[in-house]
């Protein structure tokens, strides 16, 4: 089916709309963006994740077996149910799922057997909504969320038998059937590592009218009127009676704490609502929350475009808390298997979000980064180390310390409800801590070396030069908390190994490499192989990782002229592939090759600040251009809408950010890098009601370029702005042109400063 068809069935979906000409901004965000994918080419990656904003728990249809993490193909045209969901990538897989499917006529459970063919001209997907009629199973199943549950309606088509089929997956589960309470409850322990022994997701699902025959089953046979079962993988189903109304509805909610947890959620965020108010809260909280940035001009793609993004954005990462009875947030630890207060949030990588994401977070939603920051603390507190990649706990994958990154900039921004004193101390920790091996992630590998000589050496550490120059970045971070809180011996002693990125920089050759454990460099140098010392990339894409000190990494570079040369370098080298270790094309490679874009690698994190850089040496028109190609090129709000893996917010969020016009280039700063805003007006409404506002004069697709600027009236002619400039509120104005006379923005007091410039400076 042609893009365009799937955009007229959202645009008729029948959400709340804020007038009958323009829809509401849930209604232009699209779940679908990214579900064309492959493990060999990733457009995204994604599923169409029906939730709320940060939600607990995710509903998603799945069209592959469960086992497989790749469960949503855009392609494929068989449904196997609608799924509890919490997976953060394919790469991670799920955990923690349980499905419901219709079912018409003879019954079956497993699911190759019920799996229904469907048409994508009968599939809706809004954020808060979905609806898709089953071909096969003669009905239409929707779902709408709430932040820990969802109302399920299935509507068949015809009288007749008539069943649901739940789905408690493998690896141990149990359901139990009450008739007298049209209820069914059950647990579900899938997973695919970070939980403890006692891991379990207790549900309850309670129906909205009796069912007239039940049973359980396994894989293996069906057991009419058996109402309880436990065994390596089980379900339930139940029949209805349709000679009468032809719709069958249920409730569904579940905790990691406990059976009665999740019945106290199900009646606090459900109770007696039916199907189509718990709709319209959920379009309602979509609507509120997207409002945050509402944005106008431009086309109608490119607002799709942003709204989905902006969607995808704060999906991630999901609360793992729960409110008990005396509505205090609990939460069951993954770390230590024990229910402990408080706050935690997990399913996301910092790797990817540390750049875009959790600065957009404490943005627009501080009081929710300040709850992030308290459960990092809280992992800290239950496991020894600092977070990096969770789901639900640690996970063995990407490399860096960026808890240091998140908890920086949170502070920097003023979101300070979390013990800094804790914080730096974990710092501490964990930058002088040799990871352990079941979990390379956390603490820090190579530990040893990085404090005897500087850096991370090859090939005794793997992808030795990526975890160098982050590791080195992230105690920029720890050296910005120890300025903040007085500690001048930290402050110092972060402050020098943050610029330990210089002892993997070859400035002969002008590129970052593999450095072995004597001080030579490694062998047989080619910019374009990717692997041995470099994390997924190249030395074209991890040479800019030096976010903390780009003034520094300039001049190491050969200046101003030399080093805006080099940028565009990254476009024009074609795009070759060596693929070194890795020892075969992946996906990152093929994905580089087909945006046709030079070395320039887009659909990977490494090098998506890189484009900002030219701001650093007066040519911010380059910034301009560059922004507007990627935007233009390599997102749009299809099925096939990204260029590579859309990570847990984080290529959204950097689109979110760039078509607003700037980008939070070093998190840990307060500063912000220009860029060219993409629409004609973007209002920004902040916590406290405040608005900041982008307005753009003669803004048009062949004019990215910047002219003037005002801000708040008053000359605005710099490539920066300040976090609390935004935050108090105001209005910042761009005339934009099709051409540059190279004049805006190009002075050198009109450049960024450079976070370790800043660090430098005496404490306020």
């Amino acid at each position: 089916m042609k893009p365009t068809l799937i955009l007229s069935a959202l645009s008729l979906c029948g959400m709340i709309a804020a007038s009958a000409a323009e829809p509401a901004v849930v209604d232009l965000a699209n779940p679908l963006q990214g579900t064309d994918s492959t493990g060999g080419y990733s457009h995204g990656n994604t599923f169409p994740a029906i939730a709320l904003p940060f939600p607990m728990n995710v509903w998603a249809p799945y069209t592959e077996p469960a086992k497989n993490p790749f469960y949503y193909n855009y392609r494929q045209n068989k449904i196997r149910g609608i799924r509890q969901t919490h997976q953060p990538s394919p790469w991670i897989a799920d955990y923690a799922n349980f499905s419901l499917m219709p079912v018409s006529g003879k019954l079956a459970v497993k699911e190759d057997d019920r799996a229904s063919t469907f048409r994508h001209e009968a599939e809706i997907a809004n954020p808060g909504y979905y609806s898709v009629h089953l071909d096969t199973a003669k009905a239409t199943a929707e779902v709408t969320p709430t932040e820990r549950g969802a109302s399920f309606r299935f509507t068949f088509d015809e009288a007749g038998d008539s069943y649901v089929v739940l789905d408690a997956f493998a690896n141990n589960s149990s359901v139990e059937i009450i008739p007298s309470e049209n209820k069914i409850v059950g647990i579900c322990r899938n997973n695919n590592g970070g939980v403890p022994e006692n891991f379990a997701n207790h549900f309850v699902i309670v129906f909205d009218r009796p069912f007239t025959t039940y049973g359980t089953w396994t894989p293996e046979a069906t057991h009419e009127g058996e109402a309880k079962l436990a065994d390596k993988h089980v379900g339930a189903y139940l029949k209805f009676d349709t000679s009468g109304s032809k719709s069958v509805s249920c409730k569904v909610a579940s905790s990691y704490i406990s059976p009665e947890q999740a019945l106290l959620t199900l009646d606090r965020e459900i109770g007696q609502a039916d199907f189509d108010t718990v709709h319209k809260q959920a379009a309602a909280k979509w609507n509120e929350t997207l409002n945050r940035i509402k944005v106008e001009g431009g086309t109608l793609e490119q607002q799709r475009t942003f709204y989905s993004a902006f969607y995808r954005s704060v999906i991630f990462p999901h609360r793992f808390f729960e409110y008990d009875a005396k509505n205090k947030p609990v939460y069951f630890s993954p770390f230590d298997g024990k229910v402990h207060e408080g706050y935690f949030y997990t399913d996301t990588g910092y790797w990817d979000t540390f750049r875009a994401s959790h600065p957009l977070y404490n943005l627009l939603f501080p009081e929710i980064s300040g709850q992030i920051m308290q459960g990092i603390l809280n992992a800290y507190d239950q496991s020894g180390y600092l977070p990096s990649w969770l789901s639900p706990g640690h996970r063995d994958c990407m490399i860096g310390n960026h808890a240091f990154s998140l908890l920086a900039d949170a502070w920097v921004k003023g979101i300070r409800n979390f013990d800094g004193e804790k914080a730096l101390a974990a710092m501490v920790h964990d930058a002088n801590t040799q990871a352990p091996e079941n979990c390379k992630a956390i603490g820090r590998d190579g530990a040893e070396f990085y404090k005897k000589i500087g850096y991370a050496p090859y090939p005794e550490i793997k992808e030795s030069t990526a975890k160098t120059l982050e590791y080195a970045y992230d105690d920029f971070c720890a050296a910005v908390m120890a300025k903040s809180l007085g500690k001048t011996t930290e402050q110092a002693a972060f402050a020098k190994s943050a610029m330990n990125y210089t002892n993997v920089l070859d400035e002969k050759i002008g590129f970052v490499r593999g450095r072995k454990s004597d001080g030579g460099w490694c062998d047989n140098f080619d910019p374009t192989e990717w692997g041995g010392p470099f994390t997924e990339g190249n030395s074209w894409h991890w040479t800019w990782s030096v976010f903390q000190d780009i003034p520094g990494l300039v001049k190491k570079l050969g200046g101003d002229k030399a080093f805006g040369e080099k940028l565009d370098g990254v476009f024009y080298t074609p795009p070759d592939v060596k693929v070194g270790t890795y020892g075969q094309m992946i996906h990152e490679m093929t994905e580089m090759v087909s945006a046709n874009m030079g070395q320039y690698a887009h659909g990977n994190q490494p090098i998506q600040h890189m484009i900002y850089l030219y701001n650093y040496v007066g040519q911010p028109w380059k910034t301009q251009a560059r922004a507007r190609e990627v935007m233009a090129r390599l997102y749009q709000s299809t099925p096939d809408g990204f260029c590579g893996d859309e990570d847990t917010g984080q290529m959204s969020a950097w689109y979110v950010f760039s078509a607003m016009g700037f980008y939070p280039m070093c998190p840990g700063t307060d500063e912000y890098l220009i860029g060219s805003p993409l629409f004609d007006k973007a209002t920004i409404t902040l916590p406290d009601g405040k608005k900041f506002v982008i307005n753009t004069k003669n803004n048009g697709p062949q004019r990215p370029y910047i002219g003037d600027g005002l801000l708040n009236g008053k000359s605005f002619d710099r490539t920066y702005l300040k976090h609390e400039e935004i935050v108090k509120g105001g209005e910042l104005t761009f005339d934009m042109r099709s051409t540059t006379d190279h004049k805006w923005a190009t002075a050198p007091e009109g450049l960024p400063t450079g976070g370790m410039t800043e660090l430098a400076k005496p404490a306020k």
